[in-house]
């Protein structure tokens, strides 16, 4: 039987979560508070498996609250049930102690394997902040934001092109019907725009780009 206390400032989130829960066999809901101090009185007297805490309340908070019970209550687990969905406030409340994550419009289902897993001491982060965290993960692994192709001139992609080819700074002049000088001039513009630091670069950023079929 995994014992449960529910707490958030309004009564009829507590009372709605009881009644959601109250045909999942193993689950038994022991106690409500109303933040995070009245959590704190109860605990002594009311054993607990797992919390299931909102962040925002008066008094102490979700967020003051959850380091307090690491410290005074480390057998007890927490499970964050908020409608707060940044990832400052998951990453801030998972450091402080928290061992799980779930937002108010989860489905009954994954609320249920929230709290079973979370009282089996393993993380858990619900699908939608799972897949934001995911989101923003993949985008910051992405290609670093050199300049776009948009910004070379016709005439710069045209060597660049050329540049990735292999051909040195004269054969592409002869190519082109242009002097070498210029076309140093124009190597040097794609570098400064580009931010590639060597011809190696410069291939790169062309093959990236789309620019070499």
């Amino acid at each position: 039987m995994i014992r449960l206390l529910l707490v958030d400032d309004h009564t009829i989130i507590r009372d709605g979560i009881q009644a959601l829960l109250a045909d999942v066999p193993d689950f038994q809901v022991v106690g409500q508070a109303r933040n995070g101090r009245e959590l704190l009185d109860m605990l002594p007297a009311t054993p607990a498996d797992v919390v299931l805490m909102d962040l925002n309340m008066p008094g102490v908070s979700g967020f003051e609250a959850v380091p307090l019970l690491r410290e005074q209550f480390p057998q007890v687990r927490v499970l964050i049930l908020s409608m707060l969905d940044h990832e400052k406030y998951v990453q801030q409340v998972l450091e402080a102690g928290a061992l799980g994550y779930v937002l108010k419009n989860a489905s009954k289902e994954e609320i249920v394997h929230a709290i079973r897993t979370v009282a089996a001491g393993k993380p858990f982060l619900c699908t939608e902040i799972g897949l934001n965290l995911l989101s923003k993960l993949v985008q910051g692994h992405a290609a670093p934001a050199a300049k776009k192709p948009s910004d070379l001139s016709n005439r710069e992609t045209e060597v660049l092109k050329l540049i990735a080819e292999g051909l040195t700074n004269a054969e592409i002049a002869d190519k082109l019907f242009t002097s070498k000088r210029t076309i140093e001039t124009h190597r040097q513009n794609i570098i400064e725009k580009t931010q590639a630091k060597n011809t190696a670069a410069l291939i790169k950023f062309a093959m990236e780009n789309g620019l070499l079929v």
